[in-house]
């Protein structure tokens, strides 16, 4: 469990259609075996420590001619920012996906001064 110490939380949430394949006959779309799409994410404000981010498919158009297999996460989280990673495997044919994301973590607060 993470507890926010701070005086304040700072969420800041997006969603991002990540790719269109079959438009143009790409990978995704006509590719075969492992298969992977990376999108940088950047936040608005920085967070003062690592944010924990949540991603999730809010859409997903997949051919039900072959099986259906996906994996979505976030990789290297930032204060600035982080990746969404979409990848397929196998004879699985994806038309489009739509990401959802959450990130939240401590802010800074211009009340709290830095005097050394």
């Amino acid at each position: 469990m993470r507890i926010f110490q701070r005086n304040r939380l700072g969420i800041e949430q997006g969603s991002r259609v990540l790719f269109s394949d079959f438009e143009h006959d790409g990978e995704m779309w006509t590719g075969n075996g492992p298969r992977e799409f990376r999108a940088a994410v950047s936040f608005d404000s920085r967070f003062d420590e690592l944010p924990v981010v949540q991603v999730s498919m809010s859409m997903w158009d997949i051919s039900g001619d072959t099986n259906q297999r996906a994996d979505i996460t976030a990789e290297h989280i930032s204060h600035d920012g982080f990746e969404i990673v979409f990848r397929t495997w196998g004879d699985t044919r994806v038309a489009r996906i739509r990401a959802d994301w959450l990130a939240m973590g401590d802010m800074s607060d211009p009340d709290n001064w830095d005097v050394d």
